[in-house]
């Protein structure tokens, strides 16, 4: 969703920007071909960081990218008197190289290794964070993270599976959540594919803190400056639109976005993951 990124940021007016998760670099390129004079990025990845540091090496000293989680905006900002920000991005969720990367253990797609760990460099992996996990525990997190109804079934199976041997790769968990749900005939999706999500924001803490992100980000604007966040799942989503509301509330933004902006047709055909995106952005008052 570059173009809708550029539409709300507005870096033509120059300054300050911040690319929380900066990925592969492709919103940060447009951001600075688009008049942004200094573009600090961050991302937990770095493998992503190295890719970015090679897609962003023509802008040279407008850029400085920085492994560390968005969460730590404050410090890291603070590290660089960086001062007040002119524009401010996150977009979240697992990305599309996490996703297609062979090693990662994101999807079911390859029987791999069971990691998950968007930082390979920190906390445990998915298969460790199993291995440690009570039933009751694991039927939390599928539930309240997958949004899975049959949370209760999978987690008692994950369990039991555990207790004779190690579930070690994504073949075996996926084999396994497919058996514990009932089948009733075709499903759009994979069986296994809301638990998959679930681990994964498990393993990420994606959640954690989210709320707490956004309004220290919006603080860390000049008046007028903006934020932008993409969100992939309706649990980041709910978040992002009661914070923005409550900030709105208190008098610290305007909302810019009354509705989600998701991405239009042509961008669903040329990347069918970008249908789930919703994309709001926020204006710090003045």
């Amino acid at each position: 969703m570059v173009a809708e990124v550029l539409e709300h940021l507005e870096p033509a007016r120059g300054g300050v920007f911040v690319d929380c998760t900066v990925g592969l670099g492709g919103h940060a390129r447009a951001l600075l071909e688009g008049g942004a004079a200094r573009l600090i990025g961050l991302d937990r990845d770095p493998a992503a960081l190295a890719h970015a540091r090679t897609a962003l090496a023509p802008y040279g000293d407008r850029v400085e990218l920085v492994h560390g989680d968005y969460r730590a905006l404050g410090d890291v900002l603070a590290a660089r008197n960086a001062g007040a920000v002119n524009g401010i991005l996150a977009d979240l969720g697992v990305s599309s190289m996490q996703l297609d990367e062979p090693g990662r253990g994101f999807s079911f797609r390859r029987d791999e290794a069971l990691d998950m760990r968007m930082d390979r460099t920190a906390g445990p992996t998915a298969a460790e964070a199993l291995r440690g996990a009570d039933e009751r525990t694991l039927a939390d997190v599928i539930y309240e993270f997958g949004e899975e109804r049959h949370a209760r079934r999978i987690a008692r199976a994950i369990v039991e599976q555990g207790a004779r041997a190690p579930i070690a790769t994504t073949g075996q968990l996926a084999d396994i959540v497919r058996r514990a749900i009932p089948r009733k005939g075709f499903t759009r999706i994979d069986p296994a594919t809301r638990t998959f999500q679930a681990l994964r924001i498990w393993v990420n803490r994606e959640l954690e803190g989210l709320d707490a992100f956004l309004g220290d980000a919006v603080r860390r604007l000049a008046p007028g400056g903006r934020i932008v966040v993409i969100t992939f799942h309706s649990l980041e989503d709910r978040i992002v639109k009661h914070t923005f509301r409550a900030l709105q509330a208190a008098g610290e933004v305007a909302i810019r976005t009354k509705r989600p902006v998701v991405p239009g047709e042509g961008e669903v055909e040329r990347n069918p993951r970008a249908r789930s995106a919703k994309l709001r952005a926020a204006e710090r008052a003045a």
